[in-house]
């Protein structure tokens, strides 16, 4: 492990230590299937497997080039970020595979995804004391907003490919956010911005009567 990349695991688990017990903590456990490794029911209340991935999105479909492509991480931080997409990519990657449950009663098991850990750009930000939440901001207009308890977890990403291949326009590429275990409209597409803040804020769908916490072992859709 070289300087740069030891200095960015310090301070993420610098920032998830203030979080630990939160980011444990469980949902109930709602649903069918054997456990999946957060302790909940693979396949949540209400939903149904698809074999494919359904576009959902506002009804356009912002076409950002790599060259163009930047992430900001600003608000209350001590350090605000400015990455293209080669220093994004120089950043620590992991593989993983999670599943992706959609509001609208599908879910898309066992998704094999590479990109950036969340907490990554956000402790290397080094948000105050204060912070409790984040605003997520894509290049098509679209919010969404997290607590950072939900945020850091270890399987929440930043992805830029996704089974195997670059993630697609459609689905969010160049990069989007994962959130397994929220509903999925909690990972914006087309990601451009993430704003650190000190008191919650409603998203786009939220401020439409979408549940703010999003738990879908709740069945937790709408408020």
């Amino acid at each position: 492990m070289d300087d740069k990349e030891a200095r960015i695991v310090a301070a993420r688990l610098k920032l998830r230590e203030r979080f630990l017990e939160k980011t444990k903590q469980p949902g109930p456990a709602e649903g069918h299937g054997p456990p999946n490794r957060h302790g909940m029911p693979r396949v949540p209340v209400g939903q149904t497997i698809t074999t494919g991935w359904p576009v959902l999105d506002l009804g356009r479909q912002p076409n950002v080039k790599l060259s163009d492509w930047e992430l900001i991480v600003d608000g209350a931080v001590e350090e605000p970020l400015k990455l293209s997409f080669k220093q994004f990519m120089e950043l620590p990657q992991i593989e993983d595979v999670s599943d992706f449950h959609c509001v609208t009663t599908w879910s898309k098991m066992d998704v094999p995804w590479e990109g950036v850990q969340l907490s990554t750009v956000i402790a290397l930000a080094r948000p105050r004391p204060e912070a409790t939440h984040v605003m997520t901001y894509a290049y098509d207009g679209y919010t969404t907003n997290l607590p950072l308890e939900e945020a850091l977890k270890d399987d929440v990403l930043l992805v830029h490919t996704a089974e195997g291949k670059p993630l697609p326009a459609e689905h969010g590429g160049p990069v989007r956010i994962v959130t397994p275990q929220l509903y999925a409209w909690k990972g914006a597409k087309w990601i451009h911005r993430i704003e650190i803040l000190t008191r919650d804020r409603l998203g786009y769908w939220e401020l439409r009567g979408y549940s703010n916490t999003a738990h879908p072992w709740e069945n937790d859709r709408y408020s």
